[in-house]
């Protein structure tokens, strides 16, 4: 049984998967719109949001702790130009489309994940 097992593990060791969870959020923030598999959206949607209601809080604890979870330009770009955008709405900053297109190699459903 998997009580208290929550996410997904990628066929990845853990620090591989922090690696990747990481590299994804850095790329969603900086391009903001990006097509990867449903299982990494929906694993990187709830972290995407927790962050950017982090930033929404505006100060100097949040985007050290921003600083110290993405890298630099991510954090930055987060805190001073996609935070500002969502100060009025209360949740759901992220969307996903499922595409309806599988992966060539593999077969996994594929999704878009973008900013609302």
């Amino acid at each position: 049984m998997r009580h208290l097992k929550k996410g997904r593990k990628f066929h990845r060791k853990k620090g591989q998967r922090k690696a990747l969870i990481k590299g994804l959020l850095n790329n969603l923030i900086s391009i903001e719109k990006i097509e990867i598999t449903e299982a990494k959206a929906k694993e990187i949607k709830p972290l995407a949001e927790k962050l950017i209601t982090l930033a929404k809080r505006q100060n100097l604890a949040s985007l050290r702790i921003l600083l110290s979870r993405l890298n630099k330009n991510s954090a930055q770009k987060l805190y001073y130009q996609i935070a500002p955008r969502y100060l009025e709405r209360k949740g759901g900053y992220l969307r996903i489309i499922k595409t309806g297109k599988t992966r060539k190699n593999d077969k996994s459903d594929m999704a878009i994940v973008e900013f609302i």
